[in-house]
């Protein structure tokens, strides 16, 4: 065999090995393969975080208590939630702690449900106005709510109303989260503003005519603080620079 039949050889070999290695990779003439429900939700549970981190993190923390509150008796659980409640007893030993520990329980409904419900408003809102933003309107309804109930009821017991309780039982996430939705109705298209916002006042001032309770009382409240808060300066545009 001749110098150049060799060099031909091993210049075929290394086209032949070339080849191997095209033929590896995908063409880009043929569409992309489809990616399954998994890989989606895989994806999006990747970028959550880093798009919500605010939502994410509260939604960790409420699932973390909502277990570790499954996992104690019924006298346990009690004793949690009411040395957690904002009421008056407990601003007035000075407890303030409460006003923001109350808002990490799960309470009058489900744990599932209300943990679903704190991730579709408050993963809306952030989504939207981002996490300072977001997080600030549901603070704002969650603390204002509170002190302004819990005002109400010290004023009632200091003036001898009746039916004004000192330990109420106050947790929950209900405040912030009505607050937050307020919110994004009246910052929302024309439809949500006109018909959306009037429908959840009628609903929650039906619940509170049928209960009178101290909670239902407070998510009107937390509406109205939604609302206000849409129209604070949190949402107006900067000013243009000349």
């Amino acid at each position: 065999m001749t110098a150049g039949s060799t060099e031909a050889t091993a210049g075929d070999s290394m086209k032949d090995r070339g080849a191997v290695r095209t033929d590896d990779r995908p063409d880009p003439g043929r569409p992309a393969p489809e990616r399954g429900p998994v890989h989606r939700l895989v994806r999006l549970l990747r970028v959550l975080p880093r798009r919500l981190p605010l939502t994410t993190g509260y939604v960790l923390v409420l699932t973390l208590v909502a277990w570790w509150l499954a996992g104690q008796s019924r006298r346990g659980r009690a004793s949690f939630i009411r040395h957690n409640s904002s009421n008056v007893h407990h601003m007035e030993v000075g407890k303030w702690w409460t006003l923001f520990t109350s808002g990490l329980v799960v309470d009058g409904v489900p744990a599932w449900v209300g943990i679903a419900a704190v991730a579709a408003v408050v993963g809306l809102a952030e989504w939207r106005w981002g996490a300072a933003r977001a997080g600030a309107v549901f603070v704002f309804g969650h603390l204002g709510a509170t002190l302004l109930t819990e005002g109400s009821m010290w004023v009632m017991l200091a003036t001898g109303i009746p039916g004004a309780l000192s330990h109420a039982r106050d947790v929950g996430i209900s405040y912030g989260l009505v607050a937050t939705a307020g919110c994004l109705l009246a910052l929302g298209p024309r439809p949500a503003r006109r018909y959306g916002l009037p429908a959840l006042a009628l609903a929650l001032a039906v619940t509170w005519g049928l209960d009178q309770g101290l909670a239902d009382a407070g998510h009107l409240i937390a509406l109205g603080l939604g609302v206000l808060a849409s129209r604070s300066t949190l949402f107006r545009p900067a000013p243009a620079r000349r």
